[in-house]
């Protein structure tokens, strides 16, 4: 079984937390739940963990938090493991800052206890769902209108786990390979998206100008205009915009490789391809992260909020932090510039992920199965519809039906409804909807 150490070179505050964009700094209490003792891992199956950040501000609405001493059992280094998250606020900063100090608690508050690593890893997916939509639910009772992206990758040995609602992208550099680990929740670029939100209901489009003759900026939801179809908060602009998270696991090969987690500062300037390439044998991660922010600026100046977090997952018998290789390019494609063509074709025959969990349904009900009301540990029962809270026992299954439609032998089973979303299912059904 693996865990994860921190490079010591790296400087890393004891407590192993960093907070950027806010000059308070806190104290965070373990976030692990306790378990029986785990085996010491091999030496050598254990990764090393260096990170470093650099943001430049246009709006301080940006937001990136490093945790890096948590522990799956209470007490036992080698149960370690990292959480890095960046957040992207809008209107306003406020729900950027409250997902930043709970997201991860939530998170961490439904893994049920007792669990093997194996077994804590194939539920964390299902955990960091019900984390993001407790956060957003928590968050949207103080009635404020702020948003938030939210993209929290939580790295465990060589087992990466990254959810994100919004457009703040995660991408793994991996021996010359660029590849998003998140999917962006940007109407502009996903149609999928799109269709989800017509079909509840909702409008889509671009502001008009001079009496609607011309569409300008990028596409919207109405009302509210957000160009995001997902994201924590934004309580001003209906049903259509959800917190469930796109969620994707995966296992890194033993060479280990680099995570750069940025706002849209970065991608709205240049592509996952070109962030990768421009940090590429640097050592020092915090170094790696002003490439990329200064690349982004060259190449679009300061328009908005420019956030980088760079993490390196070292292999231990490496002699030097990790840094993915400079591509070395031929002297005849250097004659022809044609490096990028070369770089296309790099790791068709290389090993270096395996695919553990790849989910991006919106449906609540969907991503955490049928007892998907009940959450182990918390306490807490979610409408499958609405996300609202529910109190012990006023729930209504899903399959109870009206009283001349019950699903037999399912009654009881979930998700449920709460009796408001239960009534517009009745009378949807009747009328034939």
């Amino acid at each position: 079984m693996s865990a994860v150490s921190v490079h010591p070179t790296m400087g890393i505050p004891p407590n192993g937390i960093n907070i950027v964009g806010d000059k308070i700094s806190q104290q965070f209490i373990s976030l692990s739940l306790p378990s029986f003792q785990e085996l010491q891992p091999k030496e050598e199956d254990i990764p090393l963990l260096a990170y470093g950040k650099h943001m430049q501000y246009k709006k301080e609405e940006d937001f990136a938090l490093a945790v890096t001493n948590c522990e799956r059992v209470p007490g036992d280094s080698s149960t370690k493991f990292g959480a890095f998250m960046v957040f992207d606020g809008h209107n306003g900063p406020a729900s950027a800052i409250y997902s930043r100090d709970h997201l991860l608690k939530d998170v961490m508050s439904f893994m049920p206890q007792n669990l093997t690593r194996d077994e804590w890893l194939a539920f964390l997916p299902r955990a960091m769902v019900a984390g993001f939509v407790k956060t957003d639910k928590d968050w949207q009772k103080f009635g404020q209108t702020s948003g938030t992206t939210a993209t929290l990758v939580i790295v465990d040995g060589w087992t990466v786990t990254a959810a994100c609602v919004g457009d703040s992208r995660c991408v793994l550099d991996a021996q010359g390979v660029a590849t998003p680990l998140t999917i962006d929740h940007r109407l502009d670029s996903n149609e999928e998206e799109q269709e989800r939100i017509r079909a509840s209901g909702g409008e889509i489009g671009r502001i008009k100008i001079y009496d609607g003759e011309i569409e300008v900026g990028p596409l919207r939801v109405w009302p509210g205009g957000l160009c995001l179809s997902r994201s924590i908060g934004d309580m001003d602009v209906g049903d259509y915009i959800v917190a469930v998270p796109h969620v994707k696991q995966i296992k890194l090969s033993p060479a280990g490789g680099r995570l750069i987690i940025a706002s849209d500062g970065v991608w709205d300037a240049i592509s996952s391809r070109k962030a990768a390439r421009c940090c590429r044998g640097v050592l020092q991660p915090e170094i790696a992260a002003k490439h990329v922010v200064k690349e982004a600026i060259r190449a679009r100046g300061l328009r908005d909020d420019t956030t980088c977090l760079v993490v390196d997952i070292v292999p231990r018998n490496s002699e030097v932090p990790f840094a993915p290789a400079m591509k070395q390019q031929s002297s005849f494609m250097k004659l022809l510039r044609c490096g990028s063509v070369k770089e296309a074709h790099i790791g068709d025959d290389v090993h270096i992920m395996e695919e553990i969990f790849d989910e991006n349904s919106p449906a609540l009900a969907e991503r955490l199965g049928p007892d998907s009301s009940v959450h182990a540990g918390s306490g807490l029962f979610l409408c499958a519809t609405c996300h609202c809270t529910l109190e012990s026992g006023a729930g209504i299954s899903v399959h109870a039906g009206n009283f001349f439609a019950q699903v037999a032998g399912k009654s009881w089973e979930g998700p449920f409804l709460c009796a408001n979303c239960k009534f517009k299912r009745d009378t949807a059904a009747e009328k034939g909807l």
